[in-house]
């Protein structure tokens, strides 16, 4: 099914966004949702978040050790936003200057579990920075991120961080994208339809214009069906989902087809894209991207990641 391109004068814009910079979101919105309202955000975070885990081993294409790797995929495929922290793109981002960028602003790595303490992502630069760095690198910075794990004794924290964040950013006319985990000892199940939509309610009302949360799972039940709840409490807040640990393609691209057929507003996708050789990468993202933004059937999709 076709997906609607968006004009101008269609783009929500939300009251935090000053008049004089009404024009600047609503460029940054559709630049990053390829003129749709839908997200094909490519998650290249998780060089801190993971450390080398997910980017060396027996699983992973030796393409993938190379902090490039994510550049040059980036740059070559199409998305609509790669998403990663100010330090990593300031090392690449003169050489690639086609991209748009969404600023990380707050990563923590995994060495520390859920058992020994609750998890705690501070903010590590600010909107003024980002927007420093957006006039003098001239690259073309559309957005901001930022990861909240709720349930976590430091929720408070994060919280307070994140509402700052999305209205600062707001007002210089940038798009905002939270991460939201339900995680930490108080929480026995970070995939529980009831936490989940508790997270894109949050989410909403934090001012955000899209939240990253993990698919819903529980036993007998379809993931398509519990995530309703989730969309139904994000309002006019676009949900994404977390892309997850790489799987076999084709179930890949059906789980995203049933994400998006049920209200979902994007995907961030990373692991099931960079770990990738860089043509079958590209040709991955494209797959994902066609049925993110373009419309297309699943069948449709992984034709396109099999075509050489």
């Amino acid at each position: 099914m076709a997906i609607k391109k968006l004009t101008p004068s269609s783009v929500l814009v939300p009251a935090s966004v000053p008049a004089k910079m009404k024009a600047r979101f609503i460029k940054n919105f559709l630049t990053a949702t390829c003129k749709t309202g839908n997200l094909m955000l490519f998650a290249g975070d998780q060089k801190i978040e993971h450390l080398n885990r997910d980017f060396y081993g027996q699983d992973t294409h030796p393409d993938n050790n190379d902090p490039e790797h994510l550049f040059r995929v980036a740059s070559k495929a199409k998305i609509g936003a790669f998403a990663a922290q100010l330090g990593l793109i300031a090392r690449y981002g003169n050489d690639y200057k086609n991209i748009p960028y969404i600023v990380k602003l707050n990563s923590k790595t995994n060495l520390v579990n859920t058992k020994q303490a609750d998890p705690c992502s501070q903010q590590l630069w600010g909107i003024p920075d980002v927007e420093n760095f957006r006039q003098t690198s001239k690259l073309n910075v559309v957005g901001v991120g930022y990861t909240i794990y709720l349930g976590s004794e430091f929720e408070a924290s994060m919280l307070t961080e994140a509402a700052q964040i999305a209205y600062d950013a707001h007002q210089l006319g940038m798009i905002v994208v939270f991460w939201i985990y339900p995680r930490g000892r108080a929480i026995i199940n970070e995939k529980d339809a009831s936490l989940i939509a508790g997270a894109t309610g949050t989410a909403v009302c934090l001012g955000t214009d899209f939240v990253k949360v993990n698919y819903p799972q529980a036993q007998g039940k379809k993931s398509k069906e519990i995530f309703k709840q989730a969309i139904s409490a994000a309002g006019r807040t676009g949900v994404i989902c977390s892309g997850g640990d790489s799987t076999n393609p084709k179930e890949f691209l059906q789980k995203l087809a049933d994400q998006i057929e049920v209200g979902a507003r994007g995907n961030a996708t990373g692991r099931n894209i960079h770990q990738k050789e860089f043509s079958e990468a590209i040709r991955m993202a494209n797959a994902i991207h066609a049925i993110t933004v373009e419309g297309k059937t699943v069948d449709q999709a992984y034709k396109i990641f099999q075509k050489k």
